[in-house]
C-alpha cells in the first residue's frame, strides 16, 4: 500500500504535528517511495514544520535524529534523514549522540558555516559506519566537495590535532581494514610531523601488535622517523616484539629495519632487543630469519652475558646454517634443545569470580513504574509492573500511561518490534483500542525473538479478551533471569485461589527460567498444585527438563556441503568457511513454544531481531548451551553492528546449564577476537572468571579456538596473548587444559604443510605446560616430534615433547 497519499495529504493539511507523525513513521519501504519524488520534498516538509515554536521544532529535530535507523552504504536520498539535519540546523539544538545521525551527516561534505559541524566533527571518528559510507573518497588530490577536501581545509584552519586525534583515537578501537581505510588516507593526507607523532608516540606504539596492516604500516613508519632518544627503551622493544610476531612479512621486515637502527642509537647493552630477535628467528621466512641473524651478529657485542642467554635460547627457531653462524658468535648448539629459561612467570590463585545480582524489585505501585525502554530487565519490570497494578490500581495505571506521550500507532505488519507491542498495550490499557496484533510469521525472525513477541502478544490478546491474570508467572528474581522456585509455585498457588489461567507463552517462559538445582521440599509443594498448569511446573521440577543433544557445523561459503558440513576436527588450512549451522536434538515436550526455540536454528542469519538480541540469554538461563547455538548463526558476521557482543557471551558464562560446542565457540570467539578489546587481560577475564567458579570446559574451548584460526580469519597472535593473560591472573592450569584441546585441532595434520603460526603455538604450549607443571604426552606432539625432519616445526615439537615426558 502506498503512503504517499499520506504523506501528501499531512502536508496539505499544514498541520505540524500530522507532519512531525507522518515522517517519524516512515518505514524502510516508506522512505523508498517518497525518496523516489525527489529531494524537493524535505524542503516542503520543513517549511510546515518551520511553523511550530522553536521549542517544538528542536523536540522534533531530536526525536527525528534519534528515529534515524543504520545504513552506512545509502546512495538514495534519504527524506527522514535529510529533515532530522535540516530540523536540527534551524533550530541549534544539539545534536544527539546517535551513530546514524553522523552516518547520514556525512553523506554531503560540510558547508561552510555548517552549525553542525562543531557538534558532529568529533564523532566523525567514534560512531559506527561512518568508515564504511567514505571508504572509496580516493586521497591523491582530493577533489573539490569531498570530505578529504574539506578535512585538508579544516586542519589548515585550526583542526589539525583534533583530526589527527580523531584519527588515533578511532585506529586504535580497531575495526575492519576496509572501514578504516578513509581514516588512513587522512591521516597521511595530513603528513604528521616528527614533533606530532612524538607527542602521540605511545598511541602508535600500540597499534603495531593489533592493528590490520594498513594502519600499523603507516604508525610503524612515522615512529621510525623519530629521532634517538624520543621512545623510551621498554617502549621500543615492547613494541619490536609484538611486532616480530606478527604474520605480515613486510611488517615484519620493516620491524627488523628499525630494530637496526635503534640499535646503532641505543646507549648501553641491547639486552631489552634480544626477545625482539628471538621472535624474528621464529619467521617462516628464510629472508627474514637471515636478516635477523646478520643483525644479531652485527651488533653481538653490545649484549651481556644475559643477552645472548636469550639469544641462545631462540637459536632452536632456526634452519641449522643459520643456528651455526649464530652459534659461531653466541656460543650453544644449533641442532640440540635450547637451554631452557625462567620466563619470569610466578602463579597467582585466581580471584573472586563476578557473579550475577538479583533482579530489581517488582513494581508495586503507579508510581515506580516507568516508560518501557533500555535492556532485557526493565522491559520484564515494565511489562509484569503493568500487568500487576492492572489487578490491583488500574485507575492509578491508567493516570500513569496518560501521563506519557505514546508515538502515532504502528501501520507496520506484522509487529517486529517489542516496543510496538508496549505502546499499543498501553494505548489499549487507556483507550480500549481493538486493533488486531500480527506477529512475524514462524522463520521469518529467529525463535528467540519471536518467543519474546509472543509474550507480550498474549498480554495484549489478555486485555482485549479481559482474561489478563492478576501477576505474571514469570517475572525474574535474579540477575541472570532465572525465577526462584518457590516463588514460581507460590504464585501458582495465588493462580489457583483466584481461579486465574496461566498463559501459554508466560508459562513456559516461567519454565525456562527455573534453576538447575531446586530443593526436595519446593518439589514436594509443586506437585501439590492442582491446575494444568500447576501439574506442568511440576513434572517440570521432578526430572521432566528436557536436555538438548548439540553439535555446530562448519558451512563453506553459506553452501552446505554435500555431507552436510565438515565431519572431524580439520579443515583444508587454507579455507575459510563463514556460516556456522548449529543443530539441536531433543525429544518434544509437548509445549509447543519450548519446542519451537529448541529446534534447529538454522544456518542462515535472520534478522528482525530488533534490539532484543542481547536479551536471549534471559529467556533461557538454564539452557545455555541452546542460547549460543541461536547465537551462532549471527556471530562471524554481525560483530559488532547487529551480532553477538562480549557481554552476551558473559551472560552465558552466568547463566546455568552444560556446555557443548555451542558456548565453547562463542567464549572462543571472543577469547580470540581483538577487535572488542586491545587489551588481552580484559578478553581474558571471562575466561578467569569461568575458571574460578569452576565452571569452564577448558578441552570444548580450545577446541573451538582451533577451529577459529583454521577456518577464519582470526590471528593466534591475539589468542595467545589473551591466554597469556588468563594465565597470568590465576588461570593457567586451565590455559594448559585449553591447548591440550588446541593443539589437535590447529596442528597440521598429515599432508598439511607447517607454517610459523604452528610452531609458535608449539613454542606457547611449551610455556604454558611450565606454568602449569604439565606431564603426560600430546598424542598429536608425539607423533610429529618422532619424524625424522629437523626443521623448526618439528625441534619445537621435539621440545615440548621432551618436556611432558
Amino acid at each position: 500500500m502506498s503512503v504517499w497519499p499520506e504523506v501528501v495529504a499531512a502536508v496539505d493539511s499544514g498541520d505540524p504535528e500530522r507532519v512531525a507523525a507522518c515522517v517519524l513513521g516512515l518505514g524502510e519501504r516508506d522512505r523508498r517511495e517518497v525518496a523516489a519524488r525527489g529531494d524537493d520534498i524535505t524542503e516542503l516538509l520543513e517549511r510546515v514544520l518551520a511553523t511550530r515554536p522553536a521549542a517544538w521544532q528542536a523536540d522534533f529535530a531530536v526525536r527525528a535524529a534519534l528515529r534515524l535507523s543504520p545504513s552506512p552504504r545509502r546512495r538514495r536520498p534519504d527524506p527522514p534523514a535529510a529533515l532530522a539535519l535540516a530540523m536540527l540546523r534551524r533550530s541549534g539544538v544539539v545534536p544527539p549522540e546517535h551513530d546514524p545521525l553522523v552516518v547520514a551527516w556525512v553523506r554531503h561534505p560540510p558547508t561552510p558555516g555548517d552549525p553542525l559541524l562543531d557538534h558532529l566533527l568529533p564523532r566523525l571518528f567514534e560512531a559506527e559506519g561512518v568508515g564504511g559510507a567514505l571508504r572509496d573518497e580516493h586521497p591523491d588530490l582530493p577533489a573539490p566537495g569531498t570530505w578529504l577536501a574539506a578535512l585538508a581545509q579544516l586542519a589548515r584552519e585550526g583542526r589539525r590535532d583534533l583530526l589527527l586525534d580523531g584519527c588515533v583515537r578511532r585506529f586504535l578501537r580497531g575495526g575492519d581494514a576496509a572501514d578504516l581505510r578513509f581514516f588512513v588516507r587522512l591521516h597521511e593526507l595530513l603528513e604528521p610531523t616528527p614533533d606530532e607523532v612524538s607527542k602521540r608516540a605511545r598511541d602508535y606504539l600500540r597499534l603495531l601488535p593489533v592493528a590490520p596492516g594498513p594502519v600499523a604500516e603507516p604508525a610503524l613508519r612515522h615512529l621510525r622517523r623519530l629521532g634517538p632518544g624520543e621512545l623510551a627503551p621498554a617502549d621500543v622493544s615492547q613494541a619490536l616484539r609484538a611486532l616480530l610476531f606478527r604474520p605480515e612479512r613486510k611488517l615484519v621486515t620493516g620491524g627488523l629495519t628499525w630494530l637496526d637502527s635503534v640499535a646503532r642509537s641505543w646507549a648501553g647493552d641491547l639486552d631489552e632487543l634480544a626477545p625482539a630477535l628471538g621472535r624474528a628467528f621464529a619467521c617462516e621466512s628464510a629472508d627474514v630469519q637471515g636478516r635477523a641473524v646478520r643483525i644479531a651478529v652485527k651488533h653481538a657485542k653490545r649484549f651481556t652475558p644475559a643477552g645472548a642467554e636469550a639469544i641462545r635460547a631462540a637459536v632452536g627457531l632456526l634452519p641449522q646454517e643459520l643456528g651455526e653462524t649464530l652459534v659461531a658468535v653466541f656460543g650453544g648448539e644449533a641442532a640440540e634443545q635450547a637451554p631452557e629459561h625462567d620466563d619470569g612467570f610466578t602463579p597467582v590463585p585466581l580471584p573472586e569470580p563476578r557473579r550475577a545480582g538479583r533482579f530489581p524489585e517488582p513494581v508495586m505501585t503507579a508510581g515506580e513504574l516507568g516508560p518501557c525502554g533500555g535492556g532485557w530487565d526493565s522491559a520484564e519490570l515494565w511489562l509484569a509492573g503493568l500487568v500487576r497494578l492492572h489487578a490491583r490500581d488500574r485507575d492509578g495505571l491508567v493516570a500513569r500511561l496518560s501521563s506519557w506521550r505514546l508515538r502515532a500507532a504502528s501501520h507496520e505488519r506484522p509487529w517486529p518490534d517489542v516496543w510496538q507491542w508496549a505502546e499499543e498495550i498501553a494505548r489499549q490499557i487507556m483507550t480500549g483500542g481493538s486493533r488486531a496484533p500480527g506477529l512475524p510469521r514462524p522463520g521469518s525472525v529467529p525463535a528467540p525473538h519471536l518467543f519474546l513477541l509472543r509474550r507480550w502478544a498474549e498480554v495484549y490478546a489478555a486485555l482485549q479478551d479481559g482474561t489478563l491474570p492478576p501477576h505474571l508467572l514469570a517475572e525474574p528474581t535474579e540477575g541472570t533471569g532465572h525465577v526462584e522456585a518457590a516463588e514460581l509455585v507460590a504464585r501458582l498457588a495465588g493462580y489457583e485461589r483466584c481461579g486465574a489461567e496461566a498463559m501459554p507463552a508466560d508459562l513456559q517462559q516461567a519454565l525456562l527460567r527455573l534453576p538447575r538445582e531446586i530443593a526436595p521440599e519446593v518439589v514436594a509443594r509443586a506437585r501439590g498444585l492442582t491446575s494444568e498448569a500447576g501439574r506442568a511446573v511440576a513434572r517440570w521440577m521432578d526430572g521432566g527438563r528436557p536436555e538438548p543433544l548439540t553439535e555446530i557445523g562448519w558451512l563453506r561459503s553459506g553452501r552446505p556441503d554435500p555431507d552436510g558440513g565438515y565431519r572431524g576436527d580439520r579443515a583444508p588450512a587454507d579455507s575459510r568457511t563463514l556460516d556456522l549451522a548449529p543443530r539441536i536434538r531433543v525429544a518434544p515436550t509437548a509445549l509447543p513454544l519450548i519446542d519451537e526455540l529448541f529446534g534447529d536454528p538454522g544456518w542462515e542469519r535472520r534478522y528482525g531481531h530488533g534490539e532484543q538480541l542481547p536479551w536471549w540469554p534471559y529467556v533461557m538461563p538454564s539452557h545455555r548451551e541452546v542460547v549460543a547455538l541461536h547465537f551462532a548463526p549471527h556471530l562471524l558476521h554481525g560483530w559488532p553492528a547487529e551480532g553477538v557482543r562480549p557481554a552476551q557471551a558473559h551472560a552465558l558464562a552466568l547463566a546455568e546449564g552444560p556446555w557443548g560446542e555451542g558456548m565453547a565457540l562463542v567464549q572462543a570467539y571472543f577469547v580470540a577476537d581483538p577487535s572488542w578489546s586491545r587489551r588481552p587481560e580484559e578478553r581474558a577475564r571471562p575466561v578467569v572468571d569461568m575458571a574460578a567458579r569452576g565452571d569452564l570446559a577448558a578441552e570444548g574451548l580450545g577446541r573451538q579456538l582451533g577451529l577459529l584460526l583454521r577456518r577464519t580469519w582470526l590471528k593466534p597472535g591475539p589468542v595467545f596473548e589473551t591466554l597469556e593473560s588468563a594465565a597470568a591472573q590465576g588461570a593457567h592450569r586451565e590455559v594448559w587444559r585449553i591447548m591440550t584441546g588446541f593443539l589437535p585441532v590447529f596442528l597440521p595434520g598429515p599432508g598439511e604443510r607447517p607454517h610459523t603460526r604452528h610452531t609458535q603455538g608449539l613454542a606457547f604450549a611449551l610455556r604454558a605446560a611450565r606454568w602449569a607443571g604439565a606431564r603426560g604426552p600430546v598424542p598429536c606432539v608425539a607423533e610429529i616430534a618422532e619424524r625424522r625432519a629437523s626443521n623448526n616445526f618439528v625441534r619445537e615439537a621435539r621440545r615440548l615433547h621432551t618436556y611432558l615426558t
